[in-house]
C-alpha cells in the first residue's frame, strides 16, 4: 500500500516538473520569436482590449465585494480591543499587496485564459497552425507572442482597478454601516502604506499575466483530439494557471518583502 502511494506521488510529481520543463521551453520559443521580428503592435493592443476591457468590469466587481467583506470581517476583531482605526490600513494593504493581484490573476485566467486556450485549440484541431506553418509564417510570432506580450502588459492596470475599488468598497462599509469616520479611514491609510505597498502588487500581476498567457496557449498550441480535446485543454488552462499563480504568490511575497 505504502509502496502504491509513493508510486502515484512519483509519478505526479515527474509530470509536474516534465510540465514545468516544457512550458520553459514554450516560453523561450515566445521569447526568442518576440526579438526575432518586430512585435505587431496591432494584434497586441487587440489582445490588450479583449483581455483587459472584457475582464475589467468582472475585476471591479470581485476587488469592490472583497474589499467590502474585508472591512466588515475586520471590524469585528479589531472592535475587541478598540482598534477600529486600523481597518482602512489593513484593507488598503492587503487589496494592494495580496488580494488584488491575486483575485484579478484567478478571475482573467478563468475569463480570457480559458478563451484564449480555446482559441488556440480549435486553431490546432482545424489544421489552422498547421496552415499557418505551410505558408512560412511563424506560429508563435502570430499567435502566441501578442497574447503573452498583451496579458503581461494588461494585467497591473486591471490590478489598479482592482485595488481602487476594494479599497472604495471597503471605505463605504466602514463610513456608511459601521459608523466609522471617513477621514480616520483615510490618514489611517496615509500614515501606514506606502508606493511600495502598490508597486508590489503590481509586480506580481505582472508575473501573473504572464503565466496565464503562457499557460493557456500552451494547452491550446499542443490541443489534439477534436472538441473534447479543447475541452480538456481550456480546464487545464484554467486549473495550472491558478495552481501556478497561488504557488508563485508565496514566492513573490518572500522576495518583494523580504
Amino acid at each position: 500500500m505504502l509502496a502504491h502511494s509513493l508510486n502515484i506521488v512519483g509519478t505526479k510529481t515527474v509530470k509536474a516538473l516534465e510540465l514545468i520543463g516544457r512550458l520553459g521551453i514554450f516560453l523561450g520559443s515566445t521569447i526568442q520569436a518576440l526579438f526575432a521580428n518586430k512585435l505587431q503592435l496591432t494584434k497586441v493592443f487587440s489582445q490588450m482590449e479583449r483581455i483587459g476591457i472584457g475582464s475589467l468590469l468582472i475585476t471591479v466587481i470581485t476587488g469592490a465585494c472583497s474589499g467590502a467583506v474585508f472591512a466588515l470581517q475586520s471590524y469585528e476583531g479589531f472592535k475587541c480591543f478598540g482598534g477600529e482605526d486600523l481597518i482602512g490600513p489593513i484593507v488598503a494593504l492587503c487589496m494592494s499587496r495580496e488580494l488584488g493581484p491575486i483575485l484579478t490573476g484567478l478571475m482573467v485566467a478563468g475569463r480570457a485564459g480559458s478563451a484564449m486556450a480555446a482559441e488556440i485549440g480549435t486553431m490546432r484541431v482545424t489544421e489552422q497552425i498547421d496552415a499557418l506553418t505551410t505558408l512560412q509564417i511563424n506560429p508563435y510570432r502570430y499567435l502566441i507572442v501578442p497574447r503573452v506580450v498583451a496579458a503581461t502588459l494588461i494585467l497591473p492596470f486591471l490590478t489598479l482597478f482592482s485595488v481602487a475599488f476594494g479599497i472604495l468598497g471597503g471605505y463605504l462599509v466602514c463610513t456608511l454601516k459601521l459608523g466609522i469616520n471617513g477621514e480616520v479611514f483615510k490618514s489611517g491609510i496615509k500614515e501606514m502604506s506606502c508606493m511600495w505597498d502598490l508597486i508590489s502588487g503590481l509586480i506580481k500581476a505582472t508575473f501573473f499575466g504572464l503565466i496565464i498567457a503562457t499557460v493557456s496557449s500552451y494547452q491550446g498550441f499542443y490541443t489534439y483530439g477534436g472538441a473534447r480535446g479543447v475541452g480538456i485543454s481550456t480546464t487545464k488552462s484554467v486549473v495550472i494557471s491558478s495552481i501556478l499563480i497561488i504557488i508563485s504568490n508565496y514566492f513573490l511575497a518572500a522576495l518583494l518583502f523580504s
